[in-house]
């Protein structure tokens, strides 16, 4: 009669046990929701993820929160568009003031991606010419470039570039490919054209831009024969606005690629939400114990 009378009590002190934990973990699920409601996304997260870890064994509990974290989810990827939506709209104007002192350049047959270059530096106004020049993309990736013209050949690589105080940056080494390297030879004059682009040339774009206006920028041609050059005012100049350029192309694509991928995550969340049956997906495991 005893052993019945202690059973009875143990039991009632583990529902007693087991129904105040539920309530814990509701009480803490309506926090949750209200972090959500408030657009608190990351705050909400994290209290989901105190209520998983602190009540493993309530699987109702649980499974309301693979709703709520869907929904928040959607929030984030809401916030997301419509912050992308914003910003590309602010730096698609800057983008488009900035082009006036570019052409667009583009082989339909060879190249998906067009190229922005400064009016000054387009191959027609620098016939037989040596100098540095430099273009951007439509995604915002720069380059640099560097052209000989002359006599006899160099068969250079590379770039470096200094002030008079000593100072100076290097492009990357770019070897013959015939490609971002290559040469040719018309009516005994030799050409050489050696594009650096995205990290290859970086620093030294940086150099030319960082540096003083009115700056005297020695340039070396490196890797073959001795050539330098001083940088023209004019190249100086559309080194600086490609920079600037780049900056904001590279900043709409981010955007675009950010929107996108936000697009795509509502969508697949939205499928989840209307096809909702209580499912267990991606729900952490009582196998842990509490």
């Amino acid at each position: 009669m005893k052993l019945n009378g202690i059973r009875i009590c143990l039991f009632c002190v583990l529902a007693l046990t087991a129904c105040g934990k539920t309530e814990e973990a509701r009480e803490q699920l309506q926090q949750a929701r209200i972090l959500y409601e408030n657009k608190q996304f990351s705050a909400a997260k994290n209290a989901i993820d105190t209520l998983r870890m602190r009540y493993p064994r309530e699987l109702e509990v649980l499974k309301e929160t693979l709703v709520l974290m869907r929904l928040i989810e959607r929030g984030e990827s809401e916030r997301n568009i419509a912050f992308c939506d914003s910003l590309m709209l602010v730096r698609t104007d800057e983008a488009g003031k900035l082009k006036r002192g570019f052409v667009f350049e583009k082989d339909s047959v060879y190249e998906e991606t067009g190229n922005y270059v400064w009016k000054q530096q387009t191959v027609e106004r620098n016939v037989e010419r040596s100098y540095i020049r430099c273009g951007v993309d439509e995604k915002g990736e720069i380059y640099l470039a560097s052209v000989y013209f002359g006599k006899r050949p160099l068969n250079h690589t590379g770039l470096k570039l200094s002030l008079p105080d000593g100072t100076y940056a290097q492009t990357a080494s770019i070897p013959h490919d015939g490609g971002m390297n290559y040469r040719f030879k018309d009516e005994g004059n030799i050409t050489e054209v050696v594009t650096y682009k995205g990290e290859n040339g970086l620093s030294a774009i940086n150099f030319v831009y960082s540096s003083d206006e009115k700056a005297r920028i020695k340039v070396e041609y490196t890797g073959g024969a001795a050539f330098s050059l001083y940088l023209g005012e004019n190249d100086k100049k559309a080194i600086r606005a490609t920079y600037d350029l780049a900056v904001v192309l590279k900043d709409i694509e981010f955007m675009r690629r950010g929107k996108e991928k936000s697009v795509k995550k509502l969508l697949y969340i939205d499928s989840k939400l209307a096809g909702n049956n209580g499912d267990t997906e991606d729900m952490p495991s009582s196998a842990d114990g509490q």
